[in-house]
């Protein structure tokens, strides 16, 4: 582990290197030796990361599989529909800002308990919704917590993970997301004949609840967190030692990171903001917004409209609800093996999914398949394909910023693509694509197009991240003042 003598007594730890060197996990799979990247304190924090954004995913996507017995219920118009769906959305998007800036002040750790329990009340609340307007309301209130936690989340994950797992981590935790989401589909369908929609709500909220308690005993801080704030020797010291035992503690009284810059540790928002432009980053995070804005429409879309698309070409609700609930999975896992790629060969890669999406899409969106098990089957491929795109295109968000301002820059990125989010449901109803089986494909046919943004976003920020990385080795880049 790098470490430098100092005048005055006292080692200085480099904790980027001392992360990449901690013991690796290892274990007998099959007669095989099999070794993880990260140790068994590394890998705790991934799997609790991952059921955190499972019971997000949960208790965000809970509505989509409420929305149709809403609809024969209340008889909602298509503009009230849209109304509803909206409101999680911009809850969201408000709430990731708000988390991930406090997540940066105070830690990871209590922003992210903190919207889980927020989350878990606020869903079971949802459940006992009376009017449309009402179900706005707590929508929009539970969207604050479930976007709250999704960027403190993140950096956790990154900091906590060796260098050449950082995006696969987040798109690992983020298939804890897509899971959760898919899970949802199940409840729905067991659920809802028995204690109505009201009952997806109730059911998800619980769930969560109980996993909020757990949460608050088992999560740690992040480590490269608290050196990058500077905080105390006495708070940094016990989380090495729970990542390597045998870590020597009283022979380093510093602690630094030597693979990123040295950003401001001012709370001010304003400073902090510009952080997310120096150097290339002035080029490099306009083009994640824009990268995730177009993703997040598609994904939305599919999210909100996929069972009513689905119905209007002829599929029966159960089986639309099944089938997305397998897209988002199955989609999830190609976003781990798509990172497997742009962990190796550059982000770049990620434009994978997006471009084989679109043909596929299109021959929805056209018509040359109108019905049958072939119109399920190209259904279910271009959805996974849509969905690795994305989870591969969230799992760059963070990662090129400092650790002091990690957060906040990752939860700038979701601000900005939820503008996409809370537009994609406003497009869907408003554009008509929820007007019978001709709007459903001409929803697929833009689909289509914002994929195509994707793929050009993808691209060019491939090309000006190489000059980032390089800086970022070197670590020469100064702070903003």
């Amino acid at each position: 582990m790098a470490s430098t003598p100092e005048n005055g007594g006292g080692r200085t730890l480099d904790v980027a290197s001392f992360l990449g060197e901690v013991r690796r996990t290892r274990f007998s799979l099959g007669g095989r030796s099999v070794t993880l990247p990260f140790n068994g304190f590394q890998l705790r924090i991934l799997i609790l990361c991952s059921l955190v954004t499972f019971f997000d995913g949960q208790d965000f996507t809970a509505l989509p599989y409420a929305l149709p017995y809403i609809r024969d219920e209340w008889g909602i118009s298509d503009d009230m529909t849209a109304y509803v769906t909206m409101a999680a959305f911009v809850g969201q998007m408000v709430g990731s800002l708000f988390g991930a800036y406090l997540g940066d002040v105070f830690g990871r750790r209590p922003v992210i308990i903190t919207c889980t329990v927020a989350s878990a009340i606020l869903t079971t609340l949802v459940g006992f919704a009376s009017t449309p307007e009402m179900l706005i309301v707590l929508r929009f209130i539970s969207g604050l917590a479930i976007g709250g936690l999704l960027a403190p989340v993140w950096a956790l994950s990154i900091e906590s993970m060796p260098k050449a797992m950082r995006s696969t981590s987040v798109t690992i935790i983020m298939l804890g997301f897509s899971f959760g989401a898919s899970s949802a589909a199940p409840i729905a369908n067991w659920t809802a004949p028995y204690l109505g929609w009201e009952g997806i709500f109730w059911v998800c909220g619980a769930m969560t609840g109980v996993f909020s308690i757990m949460l608050i005993f088992m999560l740690p801080e992040s480590t490269r967190w608290m050196v990058a704030k500077e905080r105390p020797r006495a708070q940094i010291v016990p989380m090495l030692s729970r990542l390597d035992p045998a870590f020597e503690a009283q022979a380093y009284e510093r602690f630094e990171l030597s693979d990123e810059r040295k950003a401001t540790t001012s709370e001010n928002p304003i400073l902090k903001f510009r952080e997310l432009f120096v150097g290339a980053l002035f080029i490099v995070t306009p083009l994640i917004w824009l990268a995730y804005f177009f993703s997040s429409i598609a994904i939305y879309l599919k999210n909100a409209y996929g069972v009513l698309f689905m119905e209007a070409l002829g599929i029966a609700r159960t089986d639309a609800a099944w089938l997305a609930a397998a897209s988002g999975m199955v989609g999830a896992i190609g976003g781990v093996l798509l990172l497997a790629l742009t962990e190796k060969r550059g982000p770049g890669w990620i434009a994978i999914a997006p471009l084989i999406g679109i043909p596929l899409v299109l021959l929805v969106g056209f018509g040359f398949v109108s019905g049958g098990p072939s119109l399920a089957a190209l259904l279910l491929i271009g959805a996974i394909f849509v969905g690795a795109g994305h989870a591969a295109v969230i799992s760059i968000t963070s990662i090129y910023y400092p650790s002091a301002v990690r957060s906040f820059g990752g939860g700038w990125a979701s601000f900005m693509a939820k503008f996409g989010a809370v537009a994609a449901p406003w497009i869907g109803a408003t554009a008509g694509f929820l007007q019978g089986a001709r709007g459903a494909r001409e929803g697929y046919i833009f689909t289509a197009g914002c994929l195509a943004g994707i793929v050009v976003c993808i691209l060019l920020l491939a090309y000006f991240a190489r000059s980032l990385q390089q800086s970022q080795s070197s670590a020469t880049a100064q702070p903003a003042e």
